[in-house]
């Protein structure tokens, strides 16, 4: 995967091997920031609205004086891309902390927010999302506010790495049994065709593909029902699948030993990721839907 030499900063672009900050960086010693991962496509962003919006919203949330107002935001996220020559698929990272100052709890005062972003290749992971995935469960550990995308991930990277040490995507993550969501995506169950997800309160991430599943239910007239469901649901459900600016719209064959409906990904899912590629642009000759009839 390339890595492009261009980071924005908040100050100007410079280039990779030039970014340097103090030890005492409160990103890396409290986990005190925020971040997004923007999905680009054929060089140009995809749900940007969303993810700017939400970044905006995290930064409140936690306090932190973004360095650029919105339209700069926009302005400086297009030339990163322009900078860069993206012309391809990638995702770009980009992060902000409250900054750099002495260690200390309490905010520091006078001190500016640090911002950084990247970009690096992203192909899309067509194959899994044409065969489907397995994933493993996981009791959900977090923090009660993960609507804020916070720099404080270690609950989700631990349970991201026992779902790769069994071979398997992602892991779900319920509360004494009751789903939330996964390690880094939102996670539905299909049933009667109706689609079913956890409702986008303070302890879930409001996904911006989730967003968008919505607006593709409501205008396919596929019910879309924000009510929460529990483990032993899965085993009545007739689909079952999640989505992330990475993964897009992923089928979900195995939750832990069980096997979702007839063990392959249903036409609801089929229909979202269809939608998914329209509204995204995605060429026809990457698209998965055509991949998948011509299969057939």
């Amino acid at each position: 995967m390339t890595i492009y030499d261009h980071v924005l900063t908040e100050n100007d672009f410079v280039h990779q091997n030039d970014l340097r900050y103090p030890f005492e960086e409160r990103g890396l010693q409290f986990g005190d920031g925020i971040y997004e991962v923007i999905r680009v496509y054929g060089g140009s962003y995809y749900l940007i609205d969303e993810h700017v919006e939400r970044l905006y919203r995290s930064a409140e949330a936690v306090k932190i004086e973004v360095p650029y107002k919105k339209e700069q935001m926009y302005d400086q996220l297009d030339e990163l891309l322009n900078k860069n020559k993206i012309t391809g698929d990638a995702k770009v990272y980009l992060q902000i902390t409250r900054g750099s100052a002495p260690r200390d709890h309490a905010f520091p005062t006078n001190t500016d927010a640090n911002l950084y972003a990247y970009v690096k290749d992203l192909p899309r992971a067509t194959d899994k999302m044409l065969e489907g995935v397995e994933t493993i469960t996981q009791h959900d550990v977090r923090w009660d506010w993960c609507y804020i995308k916070s720099l404080n991930l270690l609950p989700n990277v631990l349970a991201k790495q026992a779902a790769a040490e069994k071979g398997c995507y992602e892991a779900v993550l319920h509360k004494d049994g009751e789903v939330t969501e996964c390690s880094s995506s939102n996670v539905y169950l299909v049933k009667d065709e109706k689609v079913y997800t956890h409702p986008a309160k303070k302890n879930i991430l409001h996904g911006c593909v989730r967003i968008r599943i919505e607006e593709f239910c409501k205008q396919e007239g596929i019910p879309f029902i924000e009510e929460s469901f529990c483990l032993e649901d899965f085993q009545y459900a007739d689909e079952v699948f999640l989505t992330s600016s990475t993964s897009e719209v992923m089928p979900i064959l195995k939750v832990d030993e069980l096997t979702i409906g007839e063990g392959k990904p249903g036409g609801i899912t089929r229909k979202l990721q269809e939608l998914y590629e329209e509204d995204a642009g995605i060429p026809a000759d990457q698209s998965i839907f055509k991949r998948n009839l011509k299969a057939q």
